[in-house]
């Protein structure tokens, strides 16, 4: 009998699932998170009886056979591409993202990693930097006498000056989009990090070849849909609980065959 460990696997599954839509839950207000979800894949079988085998009895081709599956397994935790709400800040360095893209971002160690949360501050050197330090990789620098700063759909930052008509450029902010944004590896505080999955960066102006756009003074939400999250909750609760009455129930045969006399 297979059921303990077959069921064990499913509870096991269930616990996954169940952690995925805590953290789905946790990040609700996340800025540009986007939420994950746990997918699953059957174990191998035991083949008790081959299809397309022939009966030792008749001679004839076994039409099913008989195919006795060993529980289920984790496959990916994938991250669902959507687009957040586009929510006001009225700050003139909070950039949210219409449409596909994400800021390249220039770590301490000298990689690049990308970002789709654009709640930029100003460093002292007057770099554009996210909110743990790391610079913008386009190295916009504003200058320290600058009454406002304005950031165009399209990336081209202006500064403006007391007693001056008219912006001055000063900049240009690309964006990056790859060919499979699932395959990028998370590293924490809204960072990713490109892999052999997600494919090359490709950099480009926004509003060209399939880039998004720029919103000045926006901030993109969190596309988590928690009516969702909680009916899948309820969901994987219910799953764990079945798995375990199998438990239960295996427990039971068992302790049947024990008592045979």
């Amino acid at each position: 009998m297979n059921a303990l460990k077959i069921a064990a696997t499913g509870m096991a599954a269930q616990q996954i699932r169940v952690d995925v839509i805590a953290n789905n839950i946790a990040n609700m207000s996340t800025t540009a998170y986007a939420p994950r979800t746990a997918e699953f894949a059957d174990l191998l079988y035991q083949q008790n009886l081959t299809p397309g085998a022939l009966s030792s009895q008749t001679g004839e081709i076994v039409p099913a056979g008989i195919q006795m599956g060993m529980g289920v397994r984790p496959s990916t935790v994938s991250i669902e591409i959507s687009q957040g709400a586009l929510s006001p800040t009225g700050g003139d360095l909070d950039l949210g993202i219409e449409g596909r893209g994400y800021f390249e971002i220039s770590l301490p160690s000298g990689d690049s990693a990308f970002t789709r949360d654009g709640k930029f501050n100003r460093s002292a050197e007057g770099l554009m930097v996210t909110a743990d330090g790391f610079a913008l990789a386009d190295n916009v620098t504003i200058p320290d006498d600058a009454r406002r700063i304005v950031i165009s759909r399209d990336g081209e930052v202006a500064a403006f000056f007391d007693n001056v008509v008219g912006g001055q450029a000063i900049g240009s902010i690309t964006m990056t989009v790859f060919a499979n944004e699932k395959g990028l590896e998370a590293l924490g505080g809204n960072l990713f990090r490109q892999t052999e999955a997600s494919g090359n960066p490709i950099a480009g102006q926004p509003g060209t070849e399939g880039i998004g756009f720029m919103r000045q003074g926006y901030l993109e939400d969190s596309s988590v849909d928690v009516v969702a999250e909680i009916s899948e909750l309820i969901e994987a609760q219910r799953g764990y609980e079945l798995n375990a009455k199998v438990i239960t129930a295996a427990d039971e045969m068992y302790s049947a065959t024990t008592r045979i006399r």
